[in-house]
């Protein structure tokens, strides 16, 4: 996934949600152009995210978790992307398997992201 710093990252791994990497790449390559802040991010209008990041699909609930989680990352993080999975899964749109990657590409931390369905049956299988 293209970005250019650690906020750029947690929202282009948020956008990758059940669509491809390379249409991922295609709409942050717009959506980076107007916001790589989350002060930035908060000043383009909901409607203005969607339409730039419809091609991915699911646009309205990412573009609601995009504006949200910039909101949070100012208002309680002081716009910084937290480096710990609590802080993290607290933001709007980052579950574990998002908050994994993070932790593993942006801040070192040795960890495996999986889907739930992997993770369930790794723990059916003993592999834990």
């Amino acid at each position: 996934l293209n970005s250019c710093n650690t906020y750029t990252f947690l929202c282009a791994v948020v956008l990758s949600a059940q669509t491809t990497d390379g249409k991922v790449n295609s709409v942050t390559n717009e959506l980076f152009q107007h916001a790589i802040t989350p002060e930035s991010m908060i000043k383009l209008s909901f409607d203005r995210i969607k339409s730039i990041i419809q091609p991915v699909g699911l646009a309205p609930k990412k573009a609601q978790y995009i504006l949200n989680l910039s909101k949070d990352l100012i208002e309680k993080f002081n716009s910084q992307v937290p480096n710990t999975y609590e802080e993290l899964e607290s933001l709007s749109g980052v579950g574990h398997k998002t908050a994994s990657v993070v932790m593993s590409q942006s801040f070192g931390e040795k960890a495996f992201a999986v889907d739930t369905h992997v993770h369930r049956l790794a723990l059916r299988w003993g592999l834990t």
